[in-house]
């Protein structure tokens, strides 16, 4: 099939794969309500679902030996999720019922300490763990240790974020709908790296450039409607803080598959720009909100995509001599 083909499918094949996680992040919001969990605290739980594309793809590329491909989308979409998020969000606030009370939208204040901060540590731990030359790549230790770190997360965000808990009422449905969620994750992950394969082999790039470029960007596209759905609901922190938990999750349990296969890095400094990129964007994230009445403001969400763009650029013309 031509290449274009090949990216239609690549197309279905994401949108099939997070249909399948919003069946599994249903569920989890239950579960934070009845369990009392804050908003700042539920973003962790429920970026488990949301991360579970990237999961499942870098299970199914490291099964089909092209780890560079689930690397390369696990990196792509990390990279363009915060800038993405961020501004589709504030648009969503300031053309909602909101915008006539404030042209700043307000965050928990514990979304810094309790998602920012860790998630540049778990930055600086992959980098330890990937970049020095005597253990250069992902080995079988290194996932046990990206696991450790998860959890350490998990429980610090989950522990400190308790509040009065909400009944909830479970029916059958929910959990036919999530198991279903299960079967069509896996589909869209094995099709995802099927039609990458077809895609960076048409067009001659390879694997990691494709991955973060295409099959990463494209992956985190369906956080669009997600992310408008819950703004326009109100649930400001939560809009924001999914996918700092989803960024978590991703640089840490999303790692284990390629871990198991002793991926090798290929493109050693395409990766550590990636790696700066990230910690640039939530360290400036970070600081531009504040821990004291964190508020997100229409200048904040420039510096962080003109940090986006600022990457694309250093790529193309750096790292790739693409200009």
């Amino acid at each position: 099939m031509n290449a274009w083909i090949w990216e239609i499918v690549l197309l279905i094949a994401i949108w099939a794969a997070h249909w399948g996680a919003d069946q599994l992040a249903s569920p989890l919001k239950k579960l934070r309500k009845g369990w009392g969990f804050s908003g700042v605290a539920g973003g962790a739980l429920v970026g488990i679902a949301t991360a579970s594309p990237e999961l499942a793809i870098n299970i199914t590329s490291a099964a089909k030996g092209v780890s560079d491909i689930g690397l390369g989308a696990m990196l792509g979409a990390n990279l363009i999720a915060l800038p993405l998020t961020l501004t589709v969000g504030y648009i969503a606030f300031r053309t909602g019922s909101d915008q006539q009370a404030s042209t700043a939208l307000p965050i928990e204040e514990e979304t810094v300490t309790r998602h920012v901060l860790p998630y540049l540590a778990i930055l600086a731990l992959v980098a330890l763990l990937t970049l020095p030359p005597a253990w250069r790549g992902l080995q079988p230790i290194d996932g046990w240790i990206l696991l450790g770190a998860y959890l350490a997360y998990l429980a610090q965000v989950l522990l400190r974020g308790r509040s009065e808990s909400q009944s909830q009422q479970w029916k059958k449905k929910e959990w036919l709908l999530a198991a279903a969620g299960l079967c069509v994750l896996a589909i869209g992950a094995y099709f995802t790296v099927r039609s990458t394969q077809q895609i960076v082999s048409a067009l001659g790039i390879s694997k990691l450039v494709g991955g973060i470029f295409i099959t990463g960007t494209m992956s985190a596209l369906p956080e669009v409607f997600s992310t408008w759905s819950v703004m326009r609901s109100r649930q400001h922190t939560a809009a924001v803080t999914v996918v700092l938990g989803d960024l978590v999750a991703t640089m840490t349990i999303a790692f284990i598959p390629l871990a198991i296969v002793s991926t090798a890095l290929q493109e050693v400094q395409l990766f550590w720009v990636s790696l700066a990129a990230l910690a640039a964007m939530a360290a400036a994230f970070g600081a531009l909100i504040g821990t004291k009445q964190p508020r997100l403001r229409s200048w904040k969400v420039g510096i962080i995509v003109a940090l986006y763009l600022a990457y694309i650029a250093v790529t193309l013309i750096w790292v790739l001599n693409a200009v």
